[in-house]
């Protein structure tokens, strides 16, 4: 069964609210069927909540637009109360995972499909907040997620272009089976806390041959408060994708409430990112079996107080997020990793051992200076209160309270402006059995 949204009402006009009509349509395929979106119109459209069975077709040309009227992001009977904070989310951004927003939503379904060469954007200047030259604030937070799909089975995103969200773009909460393929994600490299893709509680998730610029992050493994009934975060493969962001551009936390486990990301590359990889455990889960290999990154230092990092190509840090329980990073591997960067790989855990068996190998690092921007610092953040970071110094490695880890055929080199900048090859500071093997 084919609907077409504009024999349901809708104007395409890119100013009337089609919402009424879009959902009718949805509505009408009960049972199973696909809703058409003819290319050639711009639909603007507030919150729109799926089906089982159900396919949203964008044809070429076809754009889907977020309305003008925040109560439009609203369910049914709901009031907004919108939470305006004092200081920036790059300062706090605690977030239990559950928004009061939405633009396309979807809970407790199964078999949705989201496919065809058009475009949904965002709007997200209706969210904005403070605006400067590196950084868009948002008014409030959270703010609506575009894609919001809680306890789905088999969910399909295809082809289709995600662009100019304001908040993350597809969280995907304690949802089993899904394959996210081909998609392109186009966000403002300004507007904060846009991330790309967000499997939260999630398991048996495939992300494939995705282009994603965005900030904060790219592809982003989350464990939330809110939804700690769904269990591990799991069974995940990463491969083929492009991405860009102004924090990092694969990432684990910071919100870590669960264990994250069998993780897979390949054949990948980064470029003009503030990070490449971050695994940021906060909270009491755990991070255990991830592998990364095959993947080029190349980063460069952003705003250094807007974003988190500070080009570290490999970031992992384990820190408690106000003093209280906090698990371990265990067996992962970074291997076929080349590095093209303006600082050094980062390891350091607040307790002893909190990172253990961590194998580098065939991780080729060269430091060059490509901002102008101070060289030799580490971020830390989020972290408590009073908790300073590492002393400044640029080196290749930093790692601190590492345990059981091997670091194998390295390639590091130096251009001669950050040689001259290299305080020590190496900082070692806490560690214990730690593996050094040059070739």
């Amino acid at each position: 069964m084919e609907r077409n949204v504009l024999d349901f009402g809708a104007a395409g006009d890119g100013r009337t609210r089609d919402t009424a009509a879009i959902q009718a349509a949805i509505d009408a395929c009960a049972g199973g069927g696909r809703v058409v979106f003819p290319g050639g119109h711009v639909y603007r459209s507030g919150m729109l909540t799926l089906r089982s069975d159900l396919e949203l077709r964008f044809e070429a040309g076809a754009v889907l637009r977020g309305s003008d009227d925040l109560d439009d992001y609203l369910p049914r009977g709901s009031v907004g109360s919108e939470e305006r904070r004092g200081v920036p989310s790059y300062e706090n951004c605690e977030y239990d995972g559950a928004p009061a927003r939405f633009f396309l939503y979807a809970a407790h379904c199964h078999d949705i499909t989201l496919s065809g060469p058009g475009r949904i954007d965002g709007n997200q200047e209706v969210f904005f907040g403070e605006v400067t030259k590196w950084h868009i604030e948002g008014a409030f937070y959270p703010r609506a997620p575009m894609l919001f799909f809680e306890d789905c089975d088999r969910v399909t995103v295809r082809d289709v272009t995600l662009s100019r969200s304001a908040f993350w773009t597809v969280h995907l909460v304690g949802c089993r089976d899904v394959l996210i393929d081909g998609i392109r994600i186009l966000n403002d490299l300004r507007m904060a806390n846009c991330d790309g893709i967000d499997p939260d509680h999630c398991r048996n998730v495939r992300i494939a041959n995705c282009h994603i610029e965005c900030a904060d992050d790219c592809i982003v493994f989350k464990n939330t408060q809110a939804a700690g009934k769904y269990g591990p975060c799991e069974n995940i493969t990463v491969t083929g994708c492009t991405l860009t962001s102004t924090s990092a551009a694969v990432k684990f936390g910071s919100e870590s409430e669960g264990l994250f486990r069998n993780i897979l990301v390949e054949n990948c590359v980064i470029s003009r990112s503030n990070r490449g990889i971050s695994l940021q455990l906060r909270d009491a889960g755990s991070i255990e079996n991830v592998s990364f290999q095959n993947i080029a990154i190349d980063t460069r230092l952003f705003h250094p107080d807007m974003y988190w990092g500070a080009a570290e190509p490999i970031a992992v840090t384990v820190l408690p997020r106000h003093g209280g329980p906090v698990g371990t990073v265990r067996n992962v591997r970074f291997s076929h990793i080349l590095c093209d960067s303006e600082n050094g790989i980062l390891l350091y855990s607040h307790a002893p051992g909190g990172i253990r068996e961590v194998v580098l190998e065939d991780v080729s690092l060269r430091l060059r200076a490509a901002t102008r921007r101070e060289k030799g610092l580490h971020d830390l953040r989020p972290k408590p209160e009073g908790l300073p970071d590492p002393e400044p110094g640029l080196s290749y490695i930093l790692a601190h309270n590492v345990f059981d880890s091997a670091f194998r055929h390295l390639r590091l080199t130096a251009d001669d402006a950050m040689g001259e900048k290299l305080a020590s090859p190496l900082r070692l500071t806490g560690c214990q059995g730690l593996e050094l093997r040059e070739n």
